[in-house]
């Protein structure tokens, strides 16, 4: 019978260092001799075989890497007290193993439109801290489609702000994802 804690390689990449059990029966971590992240060549080739392969991997480890990601999928329309208007493209950054908008990014998209719409009406001076974010998720958008995304304040008050958040077809109008966050507001703390 092999050893547990023997060496094993995994095709393209580096050599591992394995043990699957400690002699107290708790799994131990695996990783490369050199630390580096013994699954990259496996995740990498997961992104090349769904279209996401950028050659630019460092590009993904960056700490905002989450904001720049969304930026280039969302443009903002219009913004007025207690409303903002987007539009968001599904790109194949964005999108899931079918060719549609991946769940996460809808949720992501809704939070990002939440907090804009809710800083139309609670001031700089106040903190907000995202309490509940509800999703909906009807039917699937597919690449390269055109999405409105609108959030409005179904109410807000001294402590509570809650948002709506709709994403439609920009060509059809069909409905696709609703979304409601429910922020906390605080004042800032003074030092």
């Amino acid at each position: 019978m092999a050893n547990p804690s023997s060496k094993a390689t995994v095709p393209g990449s580096r050599e591992l260092q394995t043990s699957s059990t400690s002699p107290g029966g708790a799994a131990t971590s695996t990783k490369s001799d050199d630390g580096a992240n013994p699954y990259e060549p496996r995740v990498m080739d997961f992104f090349k075989s769904v279209g996401m392969h950028d050659p630019n991997v460092e590009n993904y480890s960056s700490r905002d890497f989450y904001s720049n990601l969304l930026c280039n999928t969302l443009k903002t329309h219009t913004v007025r007290r207690g409303h903002v208007t987007c539009f968001a493209t599904v790109t194949p950054a964005v999108a899931n193993y079918f060719g549609g908008l991946h769940g996460g990014a809808v949720a992501a998209i809704a939070e990002r439109v939440a907090i804009a719409t809710t800083r139309t009406v609670v001031g700089e001076d106040k903190e907000i801290f995202l309490v509940d974010l509800g999703m909906s998720y009807l039917s699937a958008a597919p690449k390269d489609a055109e999405l409105i995304v609108d959030g409005a304040v179904v109410k807000s008050g001294r402590n509570i702000t809650a948002v709506s958040i709709e994403f439609k077809m920009k060509k059809t109008g069909k409905l696709l994802f609703t979304s409601r966050a429910t922020f906390h507001n605080s004042p800032l703390a003074k030092l």
